[in-house]
């Protein structure tokens, strides 16, 4: 028989994580579920730290041909689940003990869920906590799908949070066309409110996990292109469903997604001197 919940981690040059992450999923309280990873032609140790699991039945270890951007391996390791939930954890994440089994009993509990979402921590390279507590706090355990994607169109930013944040039911998720790249930084965003755009969703209010910081997220540049990527994807969703995204809710958007950026960017710089003090001695040496 399949598992109830398939795991799935598209991993790329994450040698110095991955085996956390990996480890934060297979000691779970839940155990009903399969565990896929794929490594992306990484040019680090990953594979060869992966080999660290491969004697456990629940993990399946794939590769992915080098191309193809961070579509190629989320859709890789998607493919190859076949369990009636899903969730995707990137290979430097770390899950919380009970979080599967939350998401499970949630999306069990409400059958017209098409994703369960959490809210989640931010932590640095040694899974220290910056900040304890990152995503919204619904007004219900259900809320509608169309209230959702309305939601985070206003807010500017994607209120779902990560991909390790959200399992979804994988069946519709798959019917409705799986991944959206269409606009590649919101890929995650994006492919939340396709599925919502198709049923509710369940909100679990207990902390998913950590989501690791790192350098890779303080580029100026990178902020810029996430924030035109963000208004072109209101847009879109404001051609193409009118029904759920006003003209008003397009334009607050937009607006937010602009103080967003801004903000980033300040936040950015604040994070990224704590980080570099905490792994400083006292003499500025690491």
């Amino acid at each position: 028989m399949s598992p109830r919940l398939s795991v799935v981690v598209p991993a790329f040059n994450n040698a110095d994580f991955v085996d956390e992450t990996v480890r934060s999923i297979l000691d779970q309280s839940y155990d009903d579920f399969e565990l896929i990873i794929a490594d992306h032609a990484s040019t680090d140790d990953t594979w060869q730290v992966l080999q660290r699991h491969a004697h456990d039945e629940r993990v399946t270890l794939l590769r992915t041909p080098a191309g193809g951007g961070a579509a190629a391996n989320w859709n890789r390791v998607t493919e190859a689940a076949t369990g009636e939930y899903l969730r995707l954890v990137p290979g430097d994440d770390v899950l919380f003990p009970d979080t599967l089994a939350q998401h499970v009993a949630a999306l069990d509990a409400h059958p017209s869920a098409a994703i369960a979402s959490s809210p989640r921590s931010l932590v640095d390279a040694s899974t220290k906590t910056i900040i304890g507590r990152r995503g919204p706090r619904w007004r219900s355990r259900l809320v509608p799908g169309a209230e959702a994607v309305r939601a985070t169109v206003r807010a500017g930013t994607n209120v779902f949070g990560e991909p390790f944040c959200v399992t979804f039911r994988r069946e519709p998720f798959l019917a409705a066309g799986g991944w959206d790249s269409s606009f590649p930084y919101l890929i995650d965003q994006a492919s939340y409110c396709r599925a919502l755009l198709q049923g509710d969703l369940a909100a679990v209010p207990e902390l998913a996990g950590g989501f690791r910081l790192s350098s890779t997220q303080w580029s100026v540049a990178l902020a810029a292109e996430q924030s035109r990527q963000a208004r072109g994807y209101h847009a879109e969703l404001r051609r193409t469903h009118p029904e759920v995204v006003s003209e008003a809710d397009r334009r607050v958007g937009d607006l937010r997604v602009r103080l967003v950026a801004q903000t980033r960017r300040l936040a950015y710089i604040v994070l990224r001197r704590r980080m570099t003090a905490a792994t400083t001695g006292p003499g500025g040496k690491s």
